[in-house]
């Protein structure tokens, strides 16, 4: 009822503009009052040929790439044993005490604990095989996968490399729909980015993957070791990655995935504020075979090479601008680096096209070679730039 009379002072200013209107249109300019006053006919032919153009618009790459993709990503649930000391909490009372700790010994026992935890993965072939993050499934001790079909099937892990936090799973069957593998060294800052996966578990409770889109922020982008992970040359995204899409794929417009959905930069652990990084799929080809394979990466060679950081002193000593660099100070007999022609002495400032400014960025730049695999290196040798290429050996 107040509703109504609220409506109700509004109804003479209506009947006030329609006396206008009748009143304008008996005017001398009743012609061009009365043309304006006909359906737009021009907008009513327009109009369906709008809406189609909308409808269009509607169906762009992202979404074609999106349908393209949805089928091949699966959500992951894990079940993990893991192992804690537990400790009497009364010890620490009486351990650090000369006379009592004679008698006494702290009491501490392992206590076992199942853990779940989820994540997200994309299939990659039509026999079943799934990559997804080490330390998604890396620790499995049951995995099960959700399909978008909503099947739950058993999956086995049958290779993961901390390292690198990449992992390989299997399901069995055939005919698997399964995503193409781009290539991350043509990525585009700027270009449209796609994280697909299983944010907060959205997966399992819908049979479908949830999508959040962005631009490729950056690339190249590399971090300090966290947790025994290497993570180098990172393409930054602002697509949203949240908890659960950790291991899922970061697709371009051509749903050809460029990267493996990692983690994340977050304000005090409050989720996505836009930084997120993906591990460029170029590095994950170079493992998943060898996984496939052998289940792990084997990373056991040899240089014959050894080292020093460069200090002001060795600077002045060779010539050098600056301390950037390390110095050869020895080379084994018949090793690979004395067999590609290194000598004591040359100065190496750049491996594998990483700068090095001392041993420990070195260390980094061949931590995820294999043997058989080629280190070039760029040095300076008698105030002169050579490159010399090492073929590492087991």
């Amino acid at each position: 009822m107040r509703t109504f009379l609220k409506l109700i002072p509004v109804l003479p200013f209506l009947l006030l503009l329609n006396t206008s209107c009748k009143s304008r249109l008996t005017s001398d300019e009743e012609g061009k009052l009365w043309h304006d006053s006909e359906p737009n006919t021009l907008y009513a032919q327009s109009t369906p040929a709008l809406n189609q153009g909308i409808s269009d618009s509607r169906r762009n790459a992202i979404t074609q790439a999106v349908a393209a993709a949805s089928p091949a990503v699966v959500g992951i649930n894990v079940t993990e044993v893991r192992e804690y000391v537990y400790r009497d909490p009364f010890s620490m009372f009486w351990e650090n005490d000369p006379f009592w700790s004679q008698f006494m010994r702290p009491k501490s026992k392992t206590v076992k604990q199942e853990v779940k935890s989820l994540g997200s993965g994309f299939i990659i072939s039509p026999d079943g095989y799934i990559l997804t993050n080490a330390h998604v499934a890396g620790n499995a001790t049951k995995i099960v996968v959700t399909m978008t079909d909503g099947k739950r099937l058993d999956a086995k892990l049958i290779g993961g490399d901390n390292l690198t936090d990449i992992a390989l799973l299997k399901i069995d069957g055939n005919s698997f729909p399964y995503l193409k593998l781009g290539n991350s060294g043509q990525v585009i800052v700027g270009e449209w980015a796609i994280a697909l996966g299983n944010p907060f578990g959205l997966f399992d409770i819908n049979d479908k993957p949830s999508v959040t889109v962005g631009v490729v922020s950056a690339t190249g982008l590399n971090f300090p070791d966290m947790d025994g992970r290497s993570y180098r040359d990172m393409i930054q995204t602002d697509a949203a990655i949240n908890s659960g899409n950790s291991g899922g794929p970061l697709i371009n417009a051509n749903a050809e995935v460029i990267g493996m959905n990692t983690f994340i930069y977050s304000a005090g652990g409050q989720g996505s504020i836009g930084i997120g990084f993906a591990i460029p799929i170029n590095r994950v080809k170079t493992i998943v075979e060898d996984l496939r394979r052998s289940g792990q990466i084997d990373r056991t060679f040899r240089t014959g090479i050894t080292v020093q950081s460069i200090d002001q002193r060795l600077a002045k000593v060779f010539g050098l601008e600056n301390t950037d660099g390390v110095v050869v100070v020895n080379l084994e007999a018949g090793s690979p680096g004395e067999k590609a022609g290194l000598k004591v002495g040359d100065v190496i400032v750049e491996a594998n096209g990483s700068k090095i400014k001392g041993d420990q960025d070195l260390s980094w730049a061949v931590r995820e070679l294999r043997a058989g695999d080629l280190l070039k290196l760029k040095l300076y040798r008698d105030k002169k730039t050579l490159t010399i290429s090492v073929r590492l050996e087991k």
